[in-house]
């Protein structure tokens, strides 16, 4: 599997879609830990793909993004479009 760490920023809405259906209750005590080159400890929401294991960093921004992150209607606008999450 692929390792990859993203910040808040740089999530797409396939991601935020994913995320949102991961954890639709939240984050809290679902989040991990790890030491950046600078040394900080940075918190994160794990996230796995069938090929990719993602760190998406936590910021008090991507609790709220993913609260209004309309999955519906991404499922919606994704079905016309031919989504498979298979195909991550």
């Amino acid at each position: 599997k692929r390792f990859v760490i993203k910040d808040v920023k740089s999530v797409d809405e396939t991601l935020m879609a994913l995320l949102a259906r991961e954890y639709p209750e939240g984050f809290e005590g679902e989040t991990e830990f790890f030491t950046n080159a600078k040394g900080e400890r940075v918190e994160c929401v794990p996230l796995e793909t069938e090929d990719t294991k993602y760190l998406i960093k936590l910021s008090a921004s991507l609790e709220k993004q993913v609260e209004a992150f309309d999955l519906e209607e991404f499922e919606n606008e994704s079905d016309s479009n031919s989504f498979d999450e298979d195909n991550l």
